[in-house]
C-alpha cells in the first residue's frame, strides 16, 4: 500500500473512500512482492498493481465489493492448468491478497491517513496489519514510528470504541463485548514492526495472538516506508550524467560530488537532488560522522584519479554501505588496488570493491555505461547473478533470500 502513498494520501485529503487490496504472501514465480497493492475508489478510478497484470481485473471487483459491504477479505490467486483463461497467474505463482475498505469515518481510516502521509512526505513509518488469522482480528491496522510509538490497534474493538495510540491506555470494553486480542499483541508487534523499519524491509511477522511465540498464532503483514536509500556519485564527467539519471530512475536520492566548482554545477547535473563541492574522502567522511550513509547507501567512484580515488576507497571499503564500485581500465584497477594496499586496505576490504564497474554489457557510451552500473548496482541489492535469462535455470522472481515462503522464522522480509 505504501508503494502508492503518494495518490492514495490525495485520495484521504480529497475525502474519497476506497478499499485497498495487498500482497500479503507470494509463492513460486510471482510477479510482485508482499506490500505491493491496487487501489480502487468509489468511482471506479483505480491505481497501482498486484500483479503486473495477470488477476488485476479480479482484483479490482473485490475491492468494489469491499466498498459495498465494507468486509475485510483475503483471496488467493494462482495458476490454472484446466483453463489458461481462468483467473490466475500465467507465470505459475501463487498470490495472496488482503482487501481491505477504506472509507471515511471507518476506524482503519485515521491509522491509514497518518501512514501515507508520511510515507509520501519521505518519512520513516510502518504500517502492521493481520494478514492470516481469526476474523475477528482482520480489518484493524497499527501505525508504528521510528521511535517506537505506535497508534491504532490490531485488536478487535466493540462497536463505537475508539482506536488505542501511541501504547497508551485501551477503550473500556463497551457494551457489545470486550476487545478481541490479548493486550500485549499491539505492543509486541510494534515493537518487531521497528525492527522491521529499522532495517527499511517490508515482510511478514509469524506471531502468537497473545504477542508471543506461543499462542493462536497470526501473520502480520508489516510495510515499512523510509527515506530513499542515497546514491553518492563522486566525480562530475559525462559519465556521472547518465548515471545520476539512472540513480533517479531507480529511487535513489543522489548526490554528486567533486572538488572542482567549474564541473559540480547544477546545470551540468539538473538532476541531482545536491551538488557538492568538496574533496570526495572529506565529504564522505562527514555524512560518515552524521549517520547520514548507511546499508543502503550506494557509492560510486568516477574520479578516476588516484588523488581522489585513494582516500576517498581506503574510507568507503570500511563503511557499512551496500555497494562500492570505482570506474576505470583493468590496467588502472590493479594499479587502484596496489596503492590501495599500501595505505593498509586489506584483502577483504578490497574484495568490497566492484572494480571495473558495472556488468559487462558492452556498454560504449555514458547512458548505456551507466545503465551497466545500475544493473550491477540492482543484483547486488536483489541477489541476482546477472547472466541472461534466456537458457539460464534460475528463477525469474527469486524468493527473498532464497526461500519459498514469506514467513522466514519469526520475520519474513523483502527490501
Amino acid at each position: 500500500m505504501l508503494d502508492i502513498a503518494e495518490e492514495l494520501n490525495r485520495w484521504v485529503e480529497q475525502g474519497r473512500d476506497f478499499a485497498v487490496a495487498t500482497v500479503v504472501a507470494v509463492g513460486g514465480s510471482a510477479p510482485r512482492q508482499p506490500g505491493a497493492a491496487l487501489a480502487v475508489d468509489g468511482e471506479g478510478t483505480a491505481i497501482g498493481s498486484v500483479s503486473g497484470g495477470c488477476v488485476e481485473g479480479a482484483v479490482y471487483e473485490l475491492c468494489r465489493q469491499a466498498l459495498e459491504d465494507g468486509e475485510t477479505v483475503r483471496e488467493r490467486f494462482g495458476y490454472s492448468d484446466d483453463d489458461a483463461f481462468a483467473v490466475g497467474l500465467t507465470c505459475g505463482g501463487i498470490i495472496d491478497i488482503l482487501v481491505t475498505p477504506v472509507p471515511v469515518g471507518s476506524p482503519v481510516r485515521e491509522v491509514f491517513a497518518a501512514g501515507l502521509a508520511a510515507a509520501a512526505r519521505g518519512e520513516a513509518a510502518a504500517v502492521a496489519r493481520i494478514a492470516e488469522g481469526p476474523a475477528d482480528l482482520t480489518g484493524g491496522a497499527l501505525l508504528v514510528r521510528p521511535d517506537g510509538s505506535y497508534e491504532g490497534t490490531l485488536r478487535a474493538r466493540p462497536l463505537g470504541a475508539p482506536p488505542s495510540g501511541s501504547g497508551g491506555t485501551d477503550p473500556a470494553p463497551g457494551a457489545d463485548g470486550a476487545l478481541g486480542g490479548h493486550p500485549e499483541l499491539d505492543r509486541a508487534v510494534a515493537e518487531e514492526a521497528r525492527a522491521m523499519l529499522d532495517a527499511g524491509r517490508t515482510g511478514v511477522l509469524e506471531i502468537g495472538a497473545d504477542g508471543r511465540l506461543c499462542g493462536e498464532p497470526l501473520k502480520v503483514l508489516v510495510e515499512a516506508s523510509v527515506p530513499p536509500p542515497r546514491m553518492i556519485v563522486f566525480g562530475a564527467i559525462d559519465f556521472a550524467s547518465a548515471l545520476v539519471r539512472i540513480g533517479k530512475f531507480l529511487g535513489y536520492r543522489v548526490t554528486v560530488c567533486d572538488a572542482r566548482p567549474v564541473f559540480a554545477t547544477k546545470t551540468r547535473f539538473p538532476e541531482a537532488d545536491e551538488i557538492v563541492v568538496d574533496w570526495p574522502h572529506r565529504y564522505l567522511e562527514s555524512q560518515s560522522s552524521e549517520g547520514s550513509v548507511d546499508g543502503r547507501t550506494v557509492l560510486c567512484v568516477l574520479t578516476h584519479d588516484a588523488k581522489f580515488d585513494v582516500p576517498l576507497l581506503e574510507l568507503a571499503l570500511r563503511l557499512p554501505v551496500a555497494y562500492v564500485g570505482a570506474m576505470g581500465s583493468r590496467r588502472t584497477h590493479e594499479d587502484r588496488n596496489k596503492r590501495l594496499r599500501e595505505v593498509g586496505v586489506t584483502e577483504l576490504e578490497l574484495a568490497r570493491l566492484r572494480s571495473p564497474i558495472g556488468l559487462d554489457l558492452g556498454a560504449r557510451s555514458p547512458e548505456e555505461t551507466a545503465l551497466s552500473i545500475g544493473a550491477e548496482i540492482v543484483a547486488n541489492r536483489r541477489g541476482g547473478s546477472g547472466v541472461a535469462l534466456t537458457g539460464a535455470h534460475i528463477p525469474i522472481h527469486p524468493d527473498p533470500q532464497g526461500v519459498s515462503s514469506a514467513v522466514i522464522g519469526r520475520i519474513g522480509s523483502v527490501a
